[in-house]
């Protein structure tokens, strides 16, 4: 899957994390974060896949474009043991 720039920070955003605990958590370096979300870089395939891992394993859904819609988002997943926004699961 591939996310935006935007996607990345609205995720982080929503978890309350900083760039260090998203990279901590994907297993990548802060720099990467920082620079794919600056937009001066487009991240290997792989480094995405890990970054889009550590947040949809914390509670991140992705959401694609549709119609009539103006353009992607992000969004807590709803957990539907508790009743509850799903808000980054601790390790």
């Amino acid at each position: 899957m591939s996310i935006s720039s935007e996607q990345c920070r609205a995720a982080r955003a929503l978890l309350d994390w900083s760039q260090q605990e998203l990279a901590s958590r994907a297993k990548v370096a802060r720099k990467t974060i920082a620079d794919f979300e600056l937009g001066q870089v487009k991240p290997y395939a792989r480094t995405l896949r890990d970054v889009v891992a550590a947040l949809e394993d914390a509670g991140i859904s992705f959401l694609p474009p549709e119609d009539h819609v103006a353009g992607v988002g992000v969004r807590l997943k709803w957990t539907a043991l508790t009743g509850r926004m799903s808000i980054g699961a601790q390790n």
